[in-house]
């Protein structure tokens, strides 16, 4: 899979990132062959207007389903083909062919360029009064620059890779942005692109090649003049599930992304991911497996929150493990989860360039219920920034199966935090080490867990409250526990040392929360913790 870092104002700078099975991601194609004739009329040529709504689309979906599926063919100009990272690089969209840049409106779509790791054409439609007519792809749309394409050479249907959307509070940096599989991406008020979202997962993080559904078409509403809302359709396809989705894309410092998502499988999933996100976390203050880098820690997220359906508030720190881990969070219409980046300190960072304290975070709120499933978390080992190794999604207890409609609403939110906090401390910090008490000699290996909470009642506290750390492990034996005030965070730091009581070499999974007289101070903490088979020396 490509990870895709964008810059604004020109096409992404893009590292290769690799994520899950990614065999069957990203495949050389040209212009969708259709299935049936239903679809056929959907998809009408550049020079035909047809009736365009959500229903509509759902419909042709549904038809899609029950056809074969057809992958498209495999044709693009060797030119094209072999652009490499400068020369893709090089192509520059012109401003002034921009959708909607000639009228009175807020919005603006542009278009990126077929190349380097995209190479499947999308089709783009404009709605206007209720009608669809494709936007045809043009050379003149672009700049070539040094790219060593030239536009008289190039066929006028090529097509585009996909599209970002600027908004008119600047003109210069763009706000979303699609491109590659049913990838996208938006930024808050900081204007900083970090994980990714996508339309579909199917089997991530199984023994098996993952499977990614993409979006072969989309449609732009044209928006009012005094609109600040921005209406998208998709069309999706895959070999396993077909799909119709809406985006209402309200642009602000805290930008909002209302999803609709009705999908139509072909044959039995067994995994499926809603609301899949995507991240990277090569290493923070918790997890110093790489420690060869002269940033303190590097990562787009840190750290996966749920609010669960019966009220509870869970933090499940990141990792980068050295094997494949798979985890599920079981239950039942779940409130809202998201991998968020909390720790926003330059300091803690120290890169100039990539500014991780900046890079959103973002939150999945259900609009309706979801019903039993489990919030599922893939982490996998990384060695360099430029690897995606972390996903997240709802997976629905029942397995889809083929005839079935799945209907999904769900709200995005891409900003510095959630909209929604626990009214409880959560979790600023966690750290790991060698435990034992400092100054004795240590008789056996075990290993220590600090962490921090700030925030909710903690200043309600008096001194002489006692504050009980409530420890779970699946295996092992807890120790040295403390809870004692921690004032430059104007919280508390729990503390506990993990004695493995085996040669088990499978992760021990912690759980832990402070309360007083019963009542929870603060949010769940998880984690999981895997002993090292050779253990540090004494």
């Amino acid at each position: 899979m490509a990870r895709v870092t964008f810059t604004h104002s020109r096409p992404p700078v893009m590292h290769r990132r690799r994520f899950l099975k990614a065999g069957t991601a990203l495949g050389v194609t040209a212009l969708p062959a259709w299935g049936n004739a239903a679809t056929a009329t959907l998809l009408n040529t550049a020079d035909e207007a047809h009736r365009f709504d959500y229903a509509t689309l759902k419909g042709q979906a549904r038809a899609l389903a029950r056809s074969p599926y057809r992958p498209p063919n495999e044709a693009l100009p060797e030119s094209v083909q072999k652009l490499d990272w400068d020369q893709f690089q090089a192509i520059r969209y012109s401003p002034d062919h921009a959708l909607w840049a000639k009228e009175p409106s807020r919005f603006e779509a542009r278009f990126f360029h077929l190349g380097l790791f995209f190479k499947t054409p999308v089709r783009m439609y404009e709605i206007k009064d209720g009608q669809a007519r494709e936007i045809a792809y043009d050379p003149a749309m672009f700049d070539y620059g040094n790219s060593g394409l030239r536009s008289a050479h190039l066929p006028q249907d090529l097509g585009f890779a996909g599209f970002q959307l600027f908004y008119h509070t600047d003109r210069k940096r763009d706000i979303v942005a699609f491109l590659g599989a049913s990838y996208f991406r938006a930024v808050g008020g900081e204007m900083q692109y970090g994980l990714s979202t996508r339309g579909l997962a199917i089997d991530s993080g199984m023994s098996r090649s993952e499977e990614f559904p993409r979006f072969t078409a989309f449609w732009f509403e044209r928006p009012e003049p005094e609109s600040d809302v921005l209406t998208v359709y998709a069309l999706m396809d895959s070999p396993s599930i077909a799909g119709a989705y809406r985006f209402l894309i309200h642009p602000a410092a805290r930008l909002v992304m209302d999803v609709d998502a009705a999908l139509y499988p072909r044959k039995p999933i067994e995994r499926l991911g809603v609301a899949p996100l995507t991240s990277m976390f090569l290493f923070g203050e918790n997890e110093n497996r790489i420690n060869h880098d002269w940033r303190p820690e590097i990562h787009d997220s840190d750290g996966l929150a749920i609010w669960r359906g019966n009220g509870e508030w869970i933090w499940r720190p990141l990792v980068n493990p050295a094997n494949l881990r798979f985890n599920a969070y079981a239950d039942d219409s779940p409130r809202g989860f998201g991998l968020l980046q909390r720790d926003r300190n330059f300091d803690h960072y120290q890169d100039d360039g990539a500014f991780y304290e900046r890079r959103p975070s973002l939150w999945v709120e259900p609009r309706s219920g979801w019903g039993k499933g489990s919030i599922q978390l893939v982490e996998l080992p990384a060695s360099d920034e430029t690897f995606d190794n972390i996903v997240a999604f709802w997976n629905p207890a029942e397995k889809p199966q083929p005839g079935q409609e799945l209907l999904f609403a769900y709200r995005l939110y891409w900003g510095d935090r959630p909209p929604v906090v626990a009214p409880l401390a959560r979790v600023v910090a966690t750290r790991t080490g060698l435990g034992g008490i400092v100054g004795q000699k240590r008789k056996y290996f075990s290993w220590r867990f600090a962490v921090d909470f700030a925030g909710g009642d903690l200043a309600m506290l008096g001194k002489d409250t006692v504050v009980e750390p409530v420890i779970v492990v699946s295996r092992g034996q807890v120790e040295i526990t403390s809870v004692r005030p921690l004032a430059p965070i104007q919280g508390l730091r729990a503390m506990f040392d993990l004695k493995p009581t085996d040669r088990d070499p499978g992760p021990i999974n912690l759980r832990m929360f402070l309360r007083v007289d019963g009542q929870p101070l603060t949010e769940t903490w998880l984690y999981q913790w895997t002993p090292p088979q050779v253990r540090p020396p004494l």
